[in-house]
């Protein structure tokens, strides 16, 4: 494994409000910063009363600023939502105020409920021109000169990822010569098939000459193992609420999930299983194993809890952990 890297959801717990997501995601990136993680991501989300990450350009714009060295990007930027050169343009500006630290990962689904996605869009296409969009997209960052430009944007050369959870991306990523990253933090489902059609069908590129494999895995550690599955309970709550229509801020953490039906509870917790929960020396074990099953050339973790201080303790434990995976020769 070469580098560990953090996605953040700009996630809002009860009793608090946006603003205070947005400082606590800048308290986090500087952490992470400092833990050594390579890349800090945010998603986009919309319409959701527990995510303050809908406007992900501005929000990467804002983390960038606060942090010096670690690499800020989208995990992604919902790209069916936007123009290709409405991307560019915004990406190409975050390129240029901070050259050399911008990612941008590119998801095909919308973010959010079909209502939403429609006056996100206005004007939805019936078809999935997915593909040509990123082709698209990645061509306004090139050298050439057509005669539509992303200006910022043209020659930035901002590094694109496929995100998914399917085998479509995978495909897709492997057809363009693209790193893929997959979104097994909440959807584990495909991810054996996907990496193996990611890697066996892969074709190089002149932005990548051999497969690339980022998983998302969650994690949250704490000095207990008792400890980390109580803060967990915030984000088991969070989805079985989601998946009941009731979608709201990230709950406070509980002992008691008996209030959850047993087969919503059961759905949260296979949809969250790639995940290492516990005391350092268990989500050492379960990082471990992941890693050896997967081998993925970077691993992104994610923890969403209500308490900051223990997220950003969370954090630092993992990092503690994933630098004694990280291989000596990637590491120099």
């Amino acid at each position: 494994m070469q580098h560990y890297s953090y996605l953040d959801l700009a996630s809002i717990p009860e009793g608090q409000t946006a603003a205070d997501a947005f400082a606590a995601t800048v308290d986090l990136a500087r952490a992470a910063e400092r833990a050594g993680f390579h890349r800090y991501w945010l998603a986009e989300h919309h319409n959701m009363p527990g995510i303050a990450s809908a406007a992900t350009a501005v929000l990467i714009g804002h983390v960038a600023g606060q942090t010096r060295t670690m690499r800020i990007g989208a995990g992604g930027i919902m790209l069916p939502n936007h123009s290709p050169l409405t991307v560019a343009e915004q990406f190409g500006t975050l390129a240029t105020l901070y050259p050399n630290r911008i990612d941008l990962g590119l998801g095909r689904a919308p973010g959010t409920d079909m209502v939403t996605a429609r006056a996100l869009r206005r004007h939805m296409e019936p078809e999935d021109t997915f593909p040509q969009d990123v082709q698209e997209l990645i061509g306004y960052f090139g050298d050439a000169a057509g005669p539509v430009q992303a200006i910022p944007g043209t020659g930035t050369h901002v590094p694109v990822w496929i995100l998914g959870s399917s085998l479509f991306g995978a495909q897709l990523a492997a057809w363009l010569g693209l790193p893929y990253a997959f979104a097994s933090h909440f959807a584990p489902t495909h991810l054996d098939e996907a990496l193996e059609v990611y890697r066996r069908s892969f074709r190089p590129s002149d932005r990548l000459a051999k497969p690339h494999v980022m998983i998302a895995v969650g994690v949250c550690a704490a000095a207990t193992d008792a400890e980390a599955t109580y803060l967990r309970s915030s984000q088991l709550l969070a989805f079985a609420r989601l998946r009941t229509g009731q979608p709201g801020k990230l709950p406070r953490p509980t002992h008691d999930l008996d209030g959850i039906p047993a087969p919503i509870l059961a759905q949260a917790k296979y949809a969250l299983s790639c995940s290492a929960v516990g005391s350092p020396a268990t989500v050492r074990h379960e990082l471990a194993a992941l890693m050896a099953r997967y081998r993925p050339d970077e691993i992104m973790i994610t923890g969403m809890m209500h308490d900051h201080a223990a997220r950003v303790r969370s954090l630092e434990i993992a990092a503690d952990v994933l630098a004694d995976l990280v291989t000596p020769a990637a590491a120099a």
